[in-house]
């Protein structure tokens, strides 16, 4: 299994680009938004990959964080979501909205992306809910990543993820929290999206005060 990938990017496509690894060029498919962030022809790049095995092809998909990559595999999982139904609700929603739409039940959000449709949505929301706090406990870019197999560039030059941002713990954070409370995680994952989805930038103290006030009892 290829787990990443750190080469140079020699061209993009509508879908997918061509990263060069030493010569030999990897065509990896990737969502709209991780194709906005990758930086310019001929600088190094990489992306966290899943191998999509067939028994006619071999396709790469090419992933920013470890959640992106998490939430692709479980989307393939649900009957009707193929690859290309999974890259589409990714480049929609991002890694932190599909989280968002899924631990709250948010179907509408996940029809919105091209190619699913309304009963697929709700399909959707539904297998994958319990699934919810696991992913968006998940952490760690590129940088972060340790224990996949990796095809790299020999030169030390420094290599870019296509988001060089670090990824933000306070949802992991929160989460645990929660659930040191005796809140059940499902519980937990929806009132943690409904917070940060309110307050994007949050810190994990503001999330488990916000989440602790959606999750009191009403009347």
């Amino acid at each position: 299994m290829i787990g990443k990938i750190a080469g140079r990017l020699e061209y993009r496509s509508t879908d997918h680009i061509l990263i060069d690894v030493r010569g030999i060029g990897y065509l990896v498919y990737v969502s709209d938004r991780v194709m906005a962030g990758l930086p310019a022809n001929g600088e190094a790049v990489a992306l966290f990959t899943d191998l999509l095995v067939r028994e006619d092809n071999l396709q790469l998909f090419g992933f920013t964080t470890l959640v992106e990559k998490e939430w692709h595999r479980l989307l393939m999982s649900v009957q009707g979501i193929g690859a290309k139904a999974a890259m589409a609700i990714m480049g929609t929603l991002g890694a932190d909205g599909v989280s968002r739409a899924i631990a709250l039940g948010d179907w509408n959000a996940l029809a919105k992306a091209k190619g699913v449709g309304p009963k697929t949505a709700q399909r959707v929301s539904i297998e994958l809910k319990d699934k919810a706090p696991g992913v968006m406990a998940m952490g760690g870019t590129i940088s972060e990543a340790q224990g996949d197999d990796v095809i790299e560039v020999s030169e030390p030059t420094p290599v870019r993820t296509s988001t060089p941002r670090k990824a933000n713990p306070a949802q992991s954070e929160a989460l645990s929290a929660l659930g040191n409370l005796g809140y059940a995680p499902g519980d937990a994952a929806g009132a943690v999206a409904q917070a940060a989805g309110d307050a994007p930038d949050a810190d994990t103290s503001a999330l488990i005060r916000a989440a602790l006030k959606l999750l009191a009892p009403t009347g």
